[in-house]
């Protein structure tokens, strides 16, 4: 459980730095004339991740879930594969990514990096991340209940960033 701990402790710690890069290119984007979208439902994604991140903590120390090791190192590759998806995400949006929906009228889309083969690269990581992060310890829970309501939230953030992007290009 230690090192589970310690994982959830990196993941949680990655998820700093992402809300500093995220804050550093909302400023960049809205000094640009950026216009955000979608603020209703930021501080329910943020809820969601925070709460993924104590319940993956929380199920198996209270339920006494086991370390099953294919299980685990299998799920612990895939969290590995979720992030580097992501930051790849960040590094090829470079300032225009943002945790938020910010979009600067007139500039273009990006079809580099992960762009070039999904639209929405950065949920695939997270729909992936959601998954595994609590079966890396059994948390079934945990990955049944977060997969369900993060299904949901995508629901309305892909059509928010959609109707913010067709916006952004009709400029």
């Amino acid at each position: 459980m230690l090192w589970y701990t310690l994982l959830l402790a990196a993941v949680a710690a990655e998820r700093l730095v992402e809300l500093a890069v995220a804050r550093r290119n909302a400023a960049w984007t809205l000094a640009r004339l950026g216009v955000e979208y979608g603020r209703g439902h930021y501080p329910v994604m943020v809820a969601l991740h925070t709460a993924l991140l104590a319940s993956c903590l929380i199920e198996p120390w209270l339920l006494d879930r086991p370390f099953l090791p294919l299980l685990g190192w299998t799920m612990v590759v895939v969290v590995v594969l979720a992030q580097a998806l992501r930051w790849w995400c960040v590094t090829t949006l470079g300032p225009y990514w943002n945790t938020r929906v910010i979009v600067v009228p007139g500039t273009r889309l990006v079809r580099a990096g992960p762009y070039r083969f999904v639209r929405h690269p950065n949920y695939v990581a997270v729909v992936a991340e959601i998954v595994a992060l609590p079966l890396v310890h059994s948390a079934w829970l945990t990955a049944a209940a977060f997969t369900a309501a993060n299904a949901l939230l995508l629901a309305v953030r892909v059509r928010c960033e959609n109707a913010a992007l067709g916006r952004m290009i009709a400029a």
